[in-house]
């Protein structure tokens, strides 16, 4: 019998307390059980609360676990780079991906647990406003679980009751064809629209909004993965995105004019356009969001494909841009640029050095000039304001979420320029492209461990988005689409408005030739805004664009020789560090033989795949299943290619 339950991982055991065989039968006064659990509505909304687990499950391509999982997505989609020396971990790249026996996803415990709580909503003495609330609720919770299996597996087993052991038909059953799957879903979100309670069960709780934001989001997925996987009825789903999409921009009309507020603000109640999120509160829930990207932990960098892929201030691509200043220097390449790019990449910069009791430590004093850098030994003496772009953070997030030099945990020591290359210089808060992540960097939250910033889980911008692609799609994308979605972004990246007509094919000259130009700017733009909440993975898939995205060669930032240096007793810099420079393992460049002959190239760690053999493989369209699952049941067939 255990075998049976264990099967798949959906047969019913009570979620409420251990279970045993003489459990099933006995119900202990002092005890609850599904008899006694599900009476009232405080029994149900108590029940509920557990479903908002599922928000950090590691289960999900998108997490929010506190370990900064969110760029999780965004790095299995070529968009972030694997921060390490001699590994590229992407191993899709690298065709290392393989089957395992367990795991990868394959969970069906949320689905069981929403089940639970809907077949005992009839039998329960709720009134029918309540009834028809809590199984909304339900509903919610098992789309958004099977939203996940299918954008993994394509076909999955449908389970809508609670299984027990004699369903031999479910437990032994093959997988239900996706488009019926998704269809299931379609239609309880529909209805859990219509009858779950406006306001849910109080605030920040799965309420009207929070349904068409789910809504808004898998019905954009899903239309999109029908269109280009062809296969069919793909229409009814980019409508009902549209309609549901322009529902939630009609209500939340205003957004905050600090894009970086979003992921560091410690109440997000108050950040205009949030629908949902996640509250982290003092010693009770908290991340490690902010300690992970100030340390070595960090696991993901920017290669400089996607740095590029981030417009100028006039609107335009770096290919074609009159205001883009070329990327021979990491000061000229981040000026005149998006302000989501600074939000998310460590700007460049330089902090002179001096000696404290026998230590090189930074001077965080204004009156000097911040010419020099110390462990990093790396500063461009071209540029004359090695500081510039705090003044331009503090315009673009008002406040104190951005400022550099970026500092190590407790703010007692940090980098003191960028790039800061690990391996050349300071082991913390670098990359080995030199694009360092600090989506989640402030200057306020606990540098150490037990950060409180909330984090969001709907919110307009994204919903926004979601509207202006499903609207192309749908060939309605007009100006007055633009202007009520992206130029609702833009003003605050500090960017130009998208004029619709102006994009033509020769607007960005590096873009994919087989992509709508316009279609390609709505594209970038939802990177660019949505750079580090883990979309990517799904989004190159039901683009079918696998092999655009992941496919490139991970180059980073420019460096030149000459900004090398040693540094003197005092910490001011003197010859060139040849010791770094001839490094090959510390500092490989593209264009070189690791000689100290070349004087300048990019960053670059490993080859393009497809130059090595490897690469994207279609089969990578579908995660592979657990094999001990096809052992227990044989109707249960692998993915193909795996």
């Amino acid at each position: 019998m255990k075998i049976k339950k264990y099967l798949l991982g959906i047969v019913a055991t009570l979620a409420l307390a251990s279970c045993n065989d003489d459990y099933l039968e006995k119900y202990p006064k002092d005890s609850l059980s599904e008899k006694t659990a599900f009476v009232t509505a405080d029994n149900f909304k108590t029940f509920s609360w557990g479903y908002y687990g599922i928000f950090t499950s590691g289960n999900f391509y998108r997490n929010l676990d506190g370990n900064l999982d969110t760029y999780n997505g965004d790095f299995l989609g070529g968009y972030l780079g694997w921060r390490n020396k001699t590994v590229d971990g992407n191993q899709m790249r690298t065709q290392l991906k393989a089957t395992g026996s367990t795991g990868n996803g394959w969970v069906f415990s949320d689905i069981k647990r929403c089940n639970l709580m809907l077949q005992n909503i009839d039998g329960s003495q709720m009134s029918q406003v309540d009834k028809d609330h809590y199984r909304s609720v339900g509903l919610f919770f098992r789309a958004y679980s099977y939203y996940e299996l299918i954008s993994r597996f394509g076909d999955v087993p449908w389970v809508d009751k609670v299984v027990e052991e004699s369903d031999t038909d479910i437990i032994y059953g093959a997988r239900t064809p996706r488009k019926e799957v998704a269809d299931h879903l379609f239609d309880d979100l529909k209805w859990a629209e219509t009858h779950i309670k406006t306001t849910g069960d109080g605030a920040n709780t799965i309420n009207t909004d929070v349904v068409r934001a789910l809504m808004s989001r898998f019905f954009l997925f899903e239309g999109t993965w029908r269109k280009y996987h062809t296969l069919g009825d793909a229409d009814k789903y980019l409508d009902e995105c549209i309609r549901v999409s322009q529902l939630l921009a009609n209500k939340f009309t205003t957004i905050s004019p600090n894009y970086d507020a979003l992921e560091n603000s410690l109440e997000l109640k108050t950040y205009p356009g949030i629908i949902l999120y996640k509250e982290f509160v003092p010693g009770v829930i908290t991340h490690n969001s902010n300690r992970y990207e100030r340390s070595a932990a960090l696991s993901y960098d920017m290669p400089k494909w996607t740095v590029e892929n981030y417009l100028c201030k006039d609107g335009r691509p770096v290919s074609t841009s009159t205001v883009y200043q070329g990327d021979q220097s990491m000061f000229k390449e981040f000026r005149n640029r998006d302000y989501r790019l600074l939000a998310t990449v460590v700007p460049p910069f330089s902090l002179k050095a001096k000696i404290v009791g026998g230590k090189i430590g930074p001077d965080y004093s204004e009156a000097i000039p911040k010419v020099y850098n110390t462990v990093g030994y790396y500063v461009d003496a071209n540029v004359p304001d090695k500081m510039e772009f705090n003044d331009v953070l503090k315009a673009a997030f008002p406040g104190s979420t951005k400022r550099v030099p970026s500092l190590w945990l407790d703010g007692s020591s940090g980098t003191y320029n960028s790039p800061n290359i690990i391996d050349v210089g300071f082991p913390q808060i670098g990359s080995y492209s030199g694009y360092t992540l600090w989506k989640h960097y402030n200057t306020f939250d606990d540098m150490d461990a037990g950060q409180v910033t909330d984090k969001p889980l709907f919110w307009i911008e994204e919903t926004l988005l979601n509207l202006a692609e499903a609207s192309f799609e749908r060939g309605q994308f007009t100006q007055a689409i633009a202007d009520i979605t992206i130029n609702k972004l833009r003003p605050r990246a500090g960017v130009a408005n998208m004029v619709v007509a102006n994009i033509n094919a020769g607007w960005d000259t590096a873009r994919d030739q087989t992509v709508d130009p316009v279609l390609w700017e709505i594209r970038r733009e939802r990177q660019s805004e949505l750079m580090g909440h883990g979309f990517g993975f799904q989004d190159i898939r039901r683009w079918k664009k696998g092999p655009w995205y992941m496919n490139k060669p991970l180059l980073g930032v420019y460096v030149t020789r000459a900004n090398y240096k040693n540094l003197d007793a005092n910490g001011n810099p003197t010859a060139v560090t040849n010791a770094k420079w001839t490094n090959a393992t510390a500092l490989p460049l593209v264009n070189r033989d690791f000689t100290a002959a070349t004087t300048a190239g990019y960053v670059k760690r490993f080859d393009n795949p497809t130059k090595i053999g490897k690469g994207w493989l279609d089969k990578y369209y579908l995660e592979w299943i657990p094999t001990n699952q096809i052992v227990l049941n044989p109707n249960i067939t692998q993915n193909p290619g795996w």
